[in-house]
Order: structure tokens, then C-alpha cells, then sequence
């Protein structure tokens, strides 16, 4: 298990690398280019100088989280080779500095979804928060303000250029159907694969968060069948998934127990986070301890140790924690709390051995 930390860069985190040096156990920095525009290509210069600072403190720079992949790719319109094309100069520049892991997503317009940043738990914490019957009901402008009033800090996933086209792209999609958007993705993949597997890179897809469908947008990786279809795509060895037990977790649906057996060989990046289900359909996110939320985390990480995991982990969303400002979702505190949680379940299940 090859524990990493998240980090949006230098003049856009709370937190620095001065702090996550002092997490123990922490090896790599999970980056990216959080202020290029979606669909650009990553330049060598750009993605050199990210890695080298990283390097300076220590750390790795293994995974990249997200190269982001422009509507046009999803849309399977006549603009989608011209960013392809840029998406793989990307991948080629990103494995000349070293990066093993790219991690993306499919989802339609939106990123992850949340109805409240700052939702306050019984301890006096906050934490994201999904209000379903919200989110049925609510204009999609409505959310779009949520968030952009959360944070002066990038969002991924909820860029201002993208979000001021909602109309535009709500429209463009009126006519895609979960078919569709799975024939875009293997039209993607079949054309980034070979160029990932020569620059010695994995391709590791993120489930969408959470697994159901938004505002009538078609959601394709939510479970079981959409992970082995995903797999079943290409033979590559640079198709692979990122394991996140907090997106795919939410939906009841989903024994993440089961899944992580199944398919953490075939998943070079694991995010693991939980959440707390309510029967109504909502959710919060909570502490990693496997008794605060509904998801086993304790079973998880057994089934890692288990198979030996030497892939990339991460704590995915904290809570806010002791009056620290952050990017929601995204402070240190909690984040280090969960890597030590997680770094104390491996330790037991490998000493059991």
C-alpha cells in the first residue's frame, strides 16, 4: 500500500508540503495542473516544474488526479479527435517526468455533487453533504451557486468557463443516452490506451459520485456490471479503475467489501473514504472509522492487505476539523487522521499474518 496525500499546488491549497511531510507514512503527492484549462495540452515544462517541487520535499509524483477530459470526448461531437489528439500529448509529457497513474472521469457536466459543503455532524465537525430530494428538485443553477460560493479555490470539476455554458451543455445532451456515453468512452479508450501503455502509464477510471443519475444526465460507472463492462472494453494494460469507496459506497447497492475483492487488482488508485447513508437516500461524509458511516472500511482494507495491494491509496474527503479553513472536503486534519486510521488497519492485518 503506497499511501499518498492530495495536494492542488502551491498558490492553491491550504494546506502545503511543508505539513503533509509531518503524516508519517505519506510517500507520494497526488497532483495536477488544477488551473490549466480543461482540455489543453499539458506542457513538459509545466508538468516538469509541478514534479520537481514535489520531489524537493521528499515525495513522489506517481498520480496525477484529474487530466479532466473535455465535453466534446463525452459528447462524441466533431470537436472529440482534436482533444484526443491533446489528451494524449498530455499523457505522453505527464510519462516523461515519471507519473504511473492517471486518474478520470466520465461524468456529464457535473464532478462529484453535493447540496451543502459545510453540513455540521452531531461532534460539532461539518462535512459534504447530498441531499437527494434537494437535488430532484432544485434547478441545476441553484447547485451551481452552492458550490461556487463555497470556496475561492479551484473545484475540480465545477470550472467557472464550464459552468457559464450550463444551458449550452444541458442542451447537448438532451440527445445522449447511457449507451452513447458508453460508446464515447470506448472510442476514447481505444484511441488513449496504446499511447498510455507505451509512456508506462495506468488509466484509472473514477466512479461517479455519487453512482445514480443527476438532473437526468446519464451516469454509466456505478456499480459492479459498470466496472466489469469497463474492464471488458479493453484488455489493456493501462485500463484500469480507481477504487473509491465513498462514490460507488453511497449507493446501498454496492458491498465495497465484495467489490474490493473483485476488482482491487485491476484498480492501480484506491480512495477510501466513508459515508454515512440515510434510509431517505441522502448521505454525509464522515471520519474513516468504519463504525462513524455505513461502509466497512475495516473489510476493505483486509482484502487489500490480503492480495499484498502495492498500489497508490489516498484518504479521500475529511471533515473539517478544529476551525480549520479549507477547500471543503479537503483540509488537513481529518485527511491525516484517516491515514493514520488506515495506516493502523494495514499494520494489524499484516502483523496477523
Amino acid at each position: 500500500m503506497n499511501m499518498t496525500f492530495r495536494w492542488y499546488g502551491r498558490d492553491n491549497d491550504t494546506v502545503t508540503l511543508d505539513h503533509v511531510k509531518q503524516i508519517p507514512g505519506v510517500k507520494g503527492i497526488v497532483w495536477a495542473l488544477h488551473q490549466k484549462p480543461v482540455g489543453e495540452v499539458w506542457e513538459k515544462e509545466e508538468v516538469k516544474a509541478e514534479m520537481d517541487y514535489i520531489k524537493s520535499f521528499g515525495f513522489h509524483g506517481d498520480v496525477v488526479e484529474s487530466v479532466n477530459i473535455h465535453e466534446a470526448i463525452k459528447l462524441g461531437n466533431e470537436d472529440r479527435d482534436l482533444y484526443i489528439e491533446k489528451y494524449k500529448q498530455s499523457i505522453r509529457n505527464l510519462g516523461e517526468v515519471g507519473v504511473k497513474v492517471i486518474c478520470y472521469n466520465f461524468m456529464p457536466i457535473f464532478d462529484w455533487t453535493r447540496t451543502e459543503m459545510y453540513k455540521e455532524l452531531p461532534d460539532g465537525s461539518t462535512a459534504l453533504f447530498f441531499e437527494k430530494a434537494k437535488v430532484e428538485n432544485q434547478d441545476p443553477q441553484e447547485l451551481i451557486d452552492t458550490v461556487a460560493s463555497a470556496s475561492d479555490l479551484t473545484l475540480p470539476g465545477w470550472e467557472p468557463e464550464k459552468m457559464a455554458r450550463i444551458k449550452e451543455l444541458f442542451a447537448a445532451y438532451e440527445s445522449v443516452s447511457e449507451e452513447d456515453l458508453w460508446e464515447n468512452l470506448g472510442y476514447f479508450l481505444n484511441e488513449i490506451l496504446p499511447v498510455a501503455e507505451e509512456a508506462g502509464i495506468k488509466m484509472a477510471i473514477h466512479p461517479d459520485d455519487p453512482p445514480w443519475t443527476i438532473f437526468g444526465l446519464p451516469r454509466i460507472m456505478t456499480g459492479r456490471e459498470s466496472l466489469e463492462k469497463l474492464l471488458s472494453i479493453s484488455d489493456s494494460s493501462s485500463n484500469g479503475i480507481t477504487f473509491c469507496t465513498g462514490s460507488l459506497g453511497a449507493s446501498p447497492k454496492n458491498d465495497m467489501v465484495a467489490l474490493a475483492a473483485e476488482f482491487a487488482h485491476k484498480s492501480p488508485f484506491a480512495h477510501i473514504r466513508n459515508v454515512k447513508i440515510y434510509e431517505n437516500g441522502d448521505f454525509i461524509e464522515t471520519s474513516h472509522l468504519t463504525s462513524d458511516g455505513s461502509i466497512n472500511i475495516k473489510g476493505v482494507v483486509k482484502e487489500l492487505s490480503d492480495i499484498q495491494y502495492e498500489g497508490y491509496v489516498r484518504p479521500d474527503h475529511g471533515r473539517h476539523l478544529w476551525g480549520e479553513v479549507c477547500r471543503p472536503g479537503y483540509g488537513l486534519y481529518d485527511r491525516a487522521l484517516g491515514i493514520m486510521y488506515l495506516h493502523g488497519l494495514w499494520d494489524a492485518y499484516q502483523a496477523s499474518k
